[in-house]
């Protein structure tokens, strides 16, 4: 019975990563898209979008808690079917990475929620305030440099895992390391690019979910 029951969570380990991946994926792209258009790519700009976008901002930023959330899932789960395959070193930077873009992701929501409690105090005062530009050019270094880098090379690690392991077919860690090389060095140049990594864990839980399809039937 020990043996069965052990076999069945086996089984279901890759759709349970493939889930939280997705989920992952989804609210992420969500919240970056719903900030995308709410908030200008110039870091410079005085910050007449908290008049107007504070709402949807506000909601993008209740979205990355739970993207997070699944995020580690994601990490645990993947971990654990990779079990003894897994080599120490990019195991390492796997985990770190990942780590570190969520820290990174977490506190720029932390900067951009602090922002938005600034302005429905004192909203006039905030405004072209030096703190505001503090903050502003704060949240956008952290966005575009740190969570973009960490995303790069999550993206990265994982590819080589994926190729050596074979947990994910080969044109897909292929496509990650030239997602990876866009992020870490074309991140910030191209507005959108930062739903790239989302898109990316997307596709890769898609195909965790269908070979745990595949090998069930």
């Amino acid at each position: 019975m020990a043996t069965a029951g052990l076999s069945t969570l086996r089984l279901r380990t890759p759709r349970a990563a493939a889930i939280a991946g997705m989920l992952f994926s989804l609210l992420l792209a969500a919240a970056f898209v719903l900030l995308r258009l709410s908030v200008p790519a110039d870091p410079q700009e005085p910050g007449s979008w908290l008049r107007t976008n504070s709402q949807t901002i506000a909601l993008a930023m209740n979205l990355i808690p739970f993207a997070g959330i699944a995020f580690l899932w994601f990490i645990g789960v993947l971990r654990d079917r990779l079990g003894e395959q897994e080599d120490r070193f990019f195991a390492t930077v796997f985990f770190g990475s990942g780590l570190l873009f969520l820290g990174s992701l977490f506190v720029t929501a932390a900067v951009v929620g602090a922002l938005l409690m600034a302005f429905a105090a004192n909203p006039e005062e905030l405004i072209g305030s030096a703190t505001f530009q503090f903050a502003r050019a704060l949240a956008y270094a952290l966005m575009n440099v740190y969570v973009v880098k960490m995303a790069g090379v999550f993206m990265v690690t994982t590819s080589t895992i994926a190729l050596y392991t074979a947990i994910a077919p080969r044109w897909l860690a292929f496509f990650g390391y030239a997602l990876a090389i866009l992020l870490l060095f074309g991140g910030s140049f191209f507005v959108w690019s930062f739903v790239v990594f989302p898109l990316w864990v997307f596709l890769l839980s898609l195909s965790i979910l269908a070979d745990n399809f595949r090998r069930a039937t």
